[in-house]
């Protein structure tokens, strides 16, 4: 054996106790990082805090901080409902289902929340119901066979019940429409409304106004008007949902209303229609985009309800998510407490490192490509006054609730490393900005070091 096959062999055996003392260095520095920035940092010292930070190439964790510990994530929350989404919805968006016979339309509707949404102009459902204006319409929601019951309830739960007059939560339904949102607009002194049919649901007093704010009553589409409050030019409002006698359903009124025809209101067994007929709307990831780029609460609600209906046939939260944490996620490190689309709970709690188990799982099945066009960048979206020197180097999804951040996602260095890390910090006493703040010089200096 020649002098130069020993050093070649050496080498070998030497190669992981390199790669491992080069972690650990790796880590002290990390861990020197988190402490100056993050752990000793006013702002976050009050609360708690949890980090993990992984590198895929090399399947090494750079550094973990109360990684296995439960967080209130927040909105992070969409991160495991875009999963379900990408993993059970296909490429294109199911808009409703059909059967056209004797004159008549009968429609499943599949919980799609594009359907007149201001923000998709293309609209094949509007233009199938163009085309049959001289049909019977019957719109039908769908219920389990197993609990024969509408799995569809407005609210998630751990919502906060005060703020159903907020445009940010916006009740869930089996058939959106116009974004479930009654659109208040003034002009010239005078408060209008879309869709036209709440102009009779309100009324103004004051005829001067500039500015005004709107109040729905709870259970009910009335809407008081007036220059008091928090006052702007337009106003979001959400649409209150429910079914009058089990003959008409605000859905269908609605829809009866912009197609100026009656629509009547059905429930139905999905099993129940044979020679069904799909409509398709927009490809998927024109919805994903904007759920995570604004962070859509309505969007990532309804994306888990129609998953649901594509995966187990009828529209359940609930049952989604049992269902996609006993399969299609089993192997998360941690299992995580999970029960709403959007994160608007409290209830929903996980680990760093699930997240980061996650976001390394949905890289891997669904491609960095697509995945990276969906979430926002650095200087976009919710990160638009945040990482702007990092745009095209981070790609994350933020998470706030009151006294609660968190932001979880992929960073790449510049010397090149790929990592994926995840901060979650709860029930700091301070505002918001400055936790922002604190992660995002924590994260510069990953990428900046390394």
């Amino acid at each position: 054996m020649d002098i130069g096959q020993n050093r070649r062999q050496l080498v070998f055996l030497l190669l992981p106790f390199y790669f491992l003392l080069a972690s650990c260095s790796v880590s002290k520095q990390v861990s020197k990082q988190a402490n100056t920035t993050l752990l000793n940092d006013t702002a976050i010292s009050s609360g708690h805090i949890g980090i993990s930070i992984y590198e895929p190439a090399t399947n090494t964790y750079w550094y973990n901080y109360n990684a296995t510990k439960n967080f209130i994530p927040a909105s992070n929350t969409k991160l495991f409902t875009l999963y379900a989404g990408m993993k059970y919805l296909g490429d294109s968006l199911p808009s409703a289902i059909y059967k056209d016979s004797n004159n008549t339309v009968k429609l499943i509707a599949t919980g799609d929340p594009t359907f007149l949404h201001p923000d998709f102009k293309y609209q094949p459902l509007y233009l199938f119901f163009k085309e049959n204006s001289n049909k019977k319409i019957t719109l039908f929601e769908t219920f389990s066979i197993v609990n024969n019951h509408n799995q569809v309830k407005p609210f998630g739960r751990g919502w906060a019940w005060d703020d159903y007059n907020s445009d940010y939560m916006v009740e869930r339904n089996f058939f959106p429409i116009y974004g479930n949102v009654a659109t208040f607009f003034l002009k010239n002194s005078k408060v209008f409304v879309t869709p036209p049919y709440f102009s009779r649901k309100f009324n103004q007093q004051d005829s001067t106004l500039t500015a005004f704010s709107v109040e729905r009553l709870k259970e009910s589409n009335f809407y008081f008007v007036s220059g008091s409050g928090t006052l702007r030019k337009t106003v979001q409002t959400p649409i209150k949902f429910g079914v009058v006698d089990n003959i008409i359903s605000v859905e269908s009124s609605l829809l009866g209303d912009t197609l100026k025809q009656r629509v009547e209101y059905g429930k139905i067994a999905l099993p129940s229609f044979q020679g069904l007929r799909r409509i398709y709307s927009q490809p998927t990831d024109s919805l994903f985009k904007p759920m995570m780029h604004r962070s859509d609460n309505f969007f990532a609600e309804q994306t888990l309800l129609m998953a649901s209906n594509e995966y187990l046939g009828y529209m359940s939260d609930e049952k989604m998510i049992d269902t996609v944490l006993k399969s299609s996620l089993s192997d998360l490190p941690q299992k995580p407490k999970w029960v709403d689309g959007s994160g608007l709970s409290r209830y929903n709690l996980c680990t760093p490192q699930t997240l980061v188990y996650l976001l390394n799982k949905m890289k891997n099945e669904f491609g960095w490509d697509r995945v990276k066009n969906i979430l926002p960048t650095g200087g976009t979206g919710t990160l638009s006054s945040y990482y702007k020197q990092d745009s095209g180097f981070i790609y994350a999804k933020t998470g706030t609730l009151s006294n609660n951040c968190a932001l979880s996602g992929y960073l790449i260095t510049r010397k090149g490393k790929f990592l994926i890390f995840s901060v979650l910090v709860n029930n700091y006493q301070s505002a918001a900005t400055p936790v922002r703040r604190a992660v995002e010089k924590f994260l510069q200096g990953l990428r900046e070091d390394y």
